[in-house]
């Protein structure tokens, strides 16, 4: 049915349908073309995503469309759009802890690197608005939930966070506590900040840097012993 030229342009992912039976089926991908797939409805989701700052932009078949395949195959490699969506913004969050160490290398101390750590996280949200309201704005469905603990983790940065909240403690920077408690706390004031900033952008807020300093330098002075904010 087809020639040597027709069946070239047949992606291993698309539907076909077979010459005896008339059912339709996946023809078998190549190895490392499925994560090569994978990759490639990403980027589109992600694209679409920051190109119209709206998730119900973002559709399976749009992005399928986008992508040059059918949607069944999109299905082969998330379960719904859902799923689609968490994993695109977990992909943009998987820098965040790279932003937050960079910006405190050259912190004086784990006090100073915690205030430059919320600027760059706070930063990064404000720079990635839609991704932040899906990870940290709204209540995942309980499939994604269950999954969700060390995935939320990794992509806020809480691991550098509660590192350096335990080397403050541990250096007197900090008098003695439950370091997750003092660390949660922090991640929320940073929250509140970049929430606000995302969701009422029209309100006249002091600068982003004036706001953040402000938030954590009094939270970490209510954690003392600290002299000055930082």
């Amino acid at each position: 049915m087809f020639g040597p030229a027709a069946q070239a342009r047949i992606r291993p992912d698309e539907m076909t349908a077979d010459p005896g039976t008339g059912d339709v089926r996946r023809a078998r991908a190549r190895r490392g073309e499925g994560d090569k797939l994978r990759s490639e409805i990403l980027d589109a989701a992600q694209a679409l995503l920051e190109k119209t700052s709206d998730e119900s932009a973002v559709s399976i078949r749009s992005v399928a469309e986008a992508v040059g395949i059918t949607p069944p195959s999109i299905y082969l490699h998330f379960a719904d759009k859902q799923q689609l969506l968490i994993a695109v913004c977990e992909r943009s969050f998987a820098q965040v802890s790279a932003a937050v160490e960079d910006a405190a290398r050259d912190a004086a101390d784990a006090l100073e690197a915690l205030g430059l750590a919320g600027r760059a996280y706070a930063k990064f949200g404000l720079e990635h608005p839609e991704q932040y309201r899906i990870l940290f704005m709204r209540k995942a469905p309980p499939e994604i939930e269950q999954m969700e603990v060390e995935r939320l983790k990794n992509s806020s940065g809480f691991h550098f966070l509660l590192g350096a909240v335990q080397e403050c403690m541990e250096g007197g920077l900090m008098r003695r506590g439950d370091p997750v408690l003092a660390a949660v706390g922090l991640w929320a004031a940073v929250h509140g900040v970049t929430s606000l900033l995302i969701c009422k952008p029209g309100f006249g807020w002091p600068p982003l840097e004036a706001m953040i300093d402000s938030v954590v330098g009094a939270y970490l002075r209510g954690l003392g012993p600290v002299a000055e904010a930082r």
